[in-house]
């Protein structure tokens, strides 16, 4: 299976790529970016919860401990959308808050 990618815009207009994953995903202990997201009604993804992270393998294994899950998951959520980012957690909470400007937080 090929991996997929997806384009989320910031309200800044800049351009994030972010690999779309499924919940069981195992999870490297590296910084990044990620969004639970959905399908919606046009067939394109939507966000339900934006966040950040120093590790993607602790915040994300297993999702269920994740506190926004079940919001999220109430909320469509049904993929993981990530990416690896800076280990500054300035330009990482940089990135959270552009992409949270853009399409809001439903959790």
């Amino acid at each position: 299976m090929s991996r997929q990618e997806v384009i989320w815009t910031g309200k800044s207009g800049k351009r994030y790529t972010y690999e779309v994953h499924d919940l069981n995903t195992n999870w490297n202990d590296v910084p990044g970016n990620y969004i639970f997201a959905g399908l919606n009604h046009r067939n394109r993804w939507a966000a339900a919860y934006i966040g950040e992270t120093g590790s993607l393998k602790d915040r994300l294994s297993p999702i269920e401990s994740h506190e926004k899950w079940p919001c999220a998951k109430r909320n469509g959520a049904t993929h993981i959308h990530a990416h690896v980012s800076s280990s500054d957690a300035k330009v990482r909470r940089t990135e959270e808050s552009d992409l949270i400007d853009a399409y809001g937080q439903k959790c």
